[in-house]
């Protein structure tokens, strides 16, 4: 069975955001934001993982979330 998770991730050197698949070293797109990317991912029927914002109080950071 394929694992069909797909990991939005924030790029902190240019702001946009990567769409990546477990275990892989490069992005499968690049989009101008997370919406856009949280779209493409979805068209493609995968399971949609979002980076959680850094800053928060209600838990920890580096944590996965659906969209």
């Amino acid at each position: 069975m394929a694992d069909k998770r797909m990991f939005i991730e924030r790029r902190p050197e240019t702001g946009d955001y990567a769409v990546r698949k477990p275990g892989s070293e490069r992005a499968s797109v690049v989009r101008p934001t997370q919406g856009a990317a949280i779209d493409w991912a979805q068209e493609r029927g995968g399971d949609v993982l979002v980076e959680r914002v850094r800053n928060t109080n209600r838990a920890h950071p580096d944590k996965w979330r659906r969209p």
